[in-house]
């Protein structure tokens, strides 16, 4: 097999967008135009192609990135087979719980069309995703949706552009008319206008430039001009002169500048009303990169620690990276991979060069949303799904085992929510183990964990609706029924000043008795040097230290085991609340025995009892985690979020710039954490977001820990 188009003919690029801007939308209308499906799905009917999982068409909601392969024959070139392109698209969610999507998506594209409201402009996930773009400086051209929505505005929100993004953005069109009056565009490099017309606007009619438009079009198309002509020093100097470079120079050096990302450019339109789209796509063969206009991928050659690059070539040794995995109840499970040199073919083994193991690859799918398409094999460039990988994880490099490379991996952001999760029966136990799993292999941002002491799954993800959707997932793909608790926080006790206790346990029964007597000091547990030595009579645990200076046999050695024992199970049920007791150290210093009555069982009880006795004069305090917060808001927010951080308990440590927007570092309690990305989220617009670790932990202040012992009965 051949490749059945040259590598120059490739777009990979995404629709990337905040929820509710029209990505999905726009993507039902690239699938028509180019011939991929015979009719439109819409998202409010439920029936989007993208869209294909039920929660999502339901919703009306955007949640798993979809994979889509389709060709586009530009409009200006009908007739010319030889321009025909072949596009790779994903359709990404717009939610912020779901931003690992987008994230993963943004690493493996070449190039996004950012989908703007006329209505709204700029929204606070599309600041996410332009962010997420910036980091691995992906090209776009941007697209303002929904000109046909009463009150939008394409001037008001190309300045949001400006204010939020990036100065860098320019008018590429102008739209003819507004909400009602929307009737089609203007292009400002070829000054023509065009109007879309039959079924699904898929006539498009070229005109001349509005009577009434003439003047904004050549102030604006001036703009352009100047922008393009910054690319290029004889360009530059011919325009200066008075000499406009020609159309199709003007074209090359605006692809060079978009490529380097030098430029934005706007364009606008409807959706939903059929109008402008395709032009979006001829944007898109133009100006948005292949793989051959980027640099080589860079990785580390794992025998060596060296940095190597591969180009972008079927000749090269074979190198792609695993960005998501997604159970298909059909054919189990799908690892979507981008190649980014040499080609595959099914059937073969390939090397994975983060885990260390082969793999062979069964089946090569490429994907049209939910269906697919069997191939013999991938070449560079290509976006497609193997079937039948075990060991391929999200991030892991496959290549080929006589050159093997790492690429650089993805990294996500830390889960925020967490919640325990019960099954609702016995069956349900066994199923929801496999079920977390797989869910959790699929996505980076959803963890799955044991509470030690409560035995309960503990799940964490990105927010309450991110957790909503994978129980819901567990019960239609996995048949698990299964209920999500509340957040719990998991206190300690500690104590902060020293006592002695001395129990004497006698107890006297018909026969042999029982005698155990112990003497001991508590005090708190001090930390010590790495390198310092430990004396041979201290025995030292985590958060616990047990000495014994028992000095000639006054309790005999076999019975030393028993007191540390008796110790340790007083502190797992704590004095204050009922909490594990931790960072103690305990000191047996004296007691006694009996020739016949003592006993193992004795020594236990009396240390347990002498234990809880000098724990509850020592100052005994409850600990709270405390978390790090960094939370990054635009600056008008500033003081309602820090205001609202002191009100929790927190305490702000630093406030920094990063671009536009202000960041805060907080250490703030667990407790005060829950339902704060919805706090945070209604009190900024949902212009911020939060992002929380564990810190460390902290003495609960008094009258919290009342609240908390009152609770705990």
């Amino acid at each position: 097999m051949t490749r059945k188009y040259p590598l120059e003919k490739l777009r990979n690029f995404g629709i990337v967008a905040h929820v509710d801007a029209g990505k999905t939308t726009t993507s039902e209308r690239v699938l028509f135009y180019t011939g991929m499906s015979h009719k439109i799905g819409e998202v409010h009917d439920g029936e989007a192609v993208t869209d294909w999982m039920e929660q999502e068409r339901e919703r009306g909601i955007t949640i798993t990135s979809a994979a889509i392969s389709c060709d586009w024959q530009p409009t200006y070139a009908k007739d010319d087979p030889s321009k025909k392109h072949t596009f790779n698209i994903i359709d990404t969610p717009g939610h912020i719980d779901f931003t690992a999507e987008v994230k993963r998506s943004m690493r493996v594209l070449d190039g996004a069309v950012v989908v703007f409201d006329a209505v709204a402009g700029v929204e606070p996930q599309s600041e996410t995703n332009w962010r997420y773009a910036e980091e691995v400086k992906v090209p776009r051209i941007c697209f303002i949706n929904k000109l046909d929505r009463t009150g939008a505005s394409f001037e008001r929100s190309f300045q949001s552009i400006l204010d939020r993004l990036s100065t860098k953005a320019v008018r590429a069109q102008l739209p003819i008319g507004e909400e009602d009056a929307h009737e089609g565009v203007v292009d400002l490099l070829s000054r023509k206008s065009y109007r879309f017309e039959g079924q699904m606007g898929i006539d498009i009619i070229e005109g001349d430039v509005p009577e009434e438009m003439k003047e904004d079009v050549e102030k604006y198309r001036a703009e352009l001009v100047e922008k393009i002509v910054e690319q290029d020093e004889d360009a530059m100097n011919a325009y200066l002169e008075g000499n406009e470079p020609d159309y199709e120079t003007l074209k090359t050096l605006l692809r060079k500048a978009v490529i380097a990302n030098d430029v934005f450019l706007v364009y606008t339109g409807s959706a939903l009303k059929n109008k402008g789209v395709q032009l979006i796509l001829d944007a898109v063969v133009d100006y948005l990169p292949s793989p051959l206009d980027l640099p080589p991928v860079t990785g580390i050659n794992p025998k060596t620690d060296e940095e190597e690059e591969r180009k972008p070539s079927d000749d090269e040794p074979f190198a792609a990276l695993a960005f998501k995995l997604q159970t298909d109840p059909f054919v189990g499970q799908l690892t979507f991979f981008r190649v980014y040199s040499g080609t595959m073919k099914s059937g073969s083994y390939v090397y994975n060069a983060t885990s260390g193991n082969k793999e062979r690859i069964g089946r090569i799918v490429r994907l049209q949303a939910d269906k697919r398409e069997e191939v013999e094999e991938v070449y560079t460039g290509e976006i497609a799904a193997a079937v039948g990988l075990k060991d391929t994880k999200t991030s892991h490099t496959l290549c080929d085992e006589a050159k093997p490379i790492i690429l650089e991996e993805m990294t996500f952001p830390e889960p925020v929510v967490a919640a325990r999760i019960e099954p609702k029966t016995k069956q349900d136990q066994e199923k929801m183990g496999i079920a977390l799993n797989k869910l959790s292999d699929e996505d980076p941002t959803f963890k799955v964990s044991t509470d030690p002491e409560t035995l309960e799954t503990i799940i964490a993800g990105m927010g309450e609706l991110h957790l909503d959707i994978l129980v819901d997932r567990m019960k239609r793909e996995f048949n698990v029924d299964a209920e999500l608790g509340k957040p719990q926080v998991a206190y300690r006790e500690t104590i902060q000043g020293t006592k002695e206790a001395e129990v004497k346990y006698i107890k006297q029964t018909g026969g042999r008795g029982q005698y155990g007597h112990v003497k001991i000091n508590i005090k708190p547990l001090e930390e010590i040097e790495e390198d310092a030595k430990i004396a041979k009579n201290i025995d030292r645990e985590d958060h616990f230290e047990f000495i014994n200076s028992i000095k000639g046999g006054v309790i005999p050695a076999e019975y030393i085991p028993a007191v540390k024992k008796g110790i340790k199970e007083a502190m797992e049920r704590g004095i204050v609340a009922g909490y594990p007791m931790v960072d103690i150290s305990v000191d047996l210093f004296d007691g006694s025995f009996h020739d016949v009555d003592s006993s193992e069982i004795a020594f236990k009880i009396a240390a347990s009892q002498a234990f809880q006795e000098a724990a509850k004069g020592a100052q005994p305090v409850l600990l709270e985690p405390i978390m790090k917060v960094e939370v990054v808001t635009p600056e008008q927010f500033m003081g309602d979020v820090t205001g609202n951080l002191s009100s929790m308990r927190g305490a702000v440590e630093s406030m920094d710039d990063r671009g536009n927007a202000k960041v805060v570092t907080a250490k703030v309690p667990l407790s005060e954490m829950f339902g704060y990305t919805t706090t945070l989220r209604s009190m900024t617009e949902g212009r911020a977001n939060a992002t929380m670790e564990f810190s460390h932990y902290a003495v609960v202040p008094h009258n919290v820990a009342e609240e908390i012992k009152a609770q705990r009965g």
